[in-house]
């Protein structure tokens, strides 16, 4: 027999799958970028580049966007979520990286349109102007799923670990058992990230070297993905 918790799991497993429609893996948020600047050369060194990102982009500023829009979910306060959104449409420093949290937002309030067509939220997200952005309806699709939040938290840093490790596999390039290497390397550092953005009293965005590379990626030469 399924319970309500084994449905929440399935449910959280299925947000942080590289198979969700929302076009991830198209992006490698910087990544690239460092590759091409010869930063990240190898396993170690991308490891340590996607270690940073983690610890001072996704735990400080991605994921305590995703928990206030969950809390926003449960609550219904679209101006909360209106205001999470604007926060993040303001704080990206680069075009690209702007277009993949608007096209990833609208890709996912289209899954969850499909999926959960009865949820209550999605007027509220659908309000959102230009776009609902991507940590904004994450938190929301987790919420509406059910997920209790620090579960939620870990499924989408691991959604986020697991898409920027193929991408690492592609661009540095890797074989696939050193990028099963740096993913167990991500994967010890989430939960200590999932706490941290549990923790700071505001979404902090702050990565200059990662706003540098990613402004240098839209004219870099020759390119594997969006960002």
């Amino acid at each position: 027999m399924t319970t309500s918790t084994d449905a929440s799991l399935l449910h959280l497993l299925w947000l942080a799958s590289p198979a969700l429609p929302v076009g991830g893996f198209s992006y490698s948020e910087g990544l690239e970028a460092a590759v091409d600047a010869g930063i990240v050369h190898d396993e170690t060194s991308a490891g340590d580049w996607l270690l940073n990102q983690l610890e001072l982009v996704q735990a400080r500023a991605e994921l305590p966007v995703a928990a206030a829009a969950h809390a926003a979910t449960l609550a219904l306060d679209g101006a909360r979520l209106a205001e999470l959104n604007a926060w993040t449409l303001q704080t990206r420093e680069t075009s690209e990286g702007l277009q993949q949290a608007q096209q990833m937002g609208r890709s996912l309030l289209v899954w969850m349109q499909g999926l959960i067509p009865g949820a209550a939220v999605l007027p509220l997200l659908q309000q959102l102007k230009p776009a609902p952005t991507w940590p904004v309806v994450m938190g929301a699709a987790a919420a509406s799923r059910g997920a209790a939040l620090q579960p939620a938290l870990q499924a989408i840093a691991f959604g986020w670990a697991e898409n920027l490790m193929q991408a690492a596999v592609r661009s540095v390039p890797l074989g696939q058992t050193a990028g099963q290497r740096l993913l167990a390397r991500l994967v010890h550092a989430i939960p200590p990230a999932v706490e941290t953005a549990l923790t700071v009293p505001e979404p902090m965005a702050f990565a200059p070297l990662l706003g540098i590379h990613g402004a240098r990626h839209e004219t870099q030469y020759s390119r594997l993905f969006r960002s």
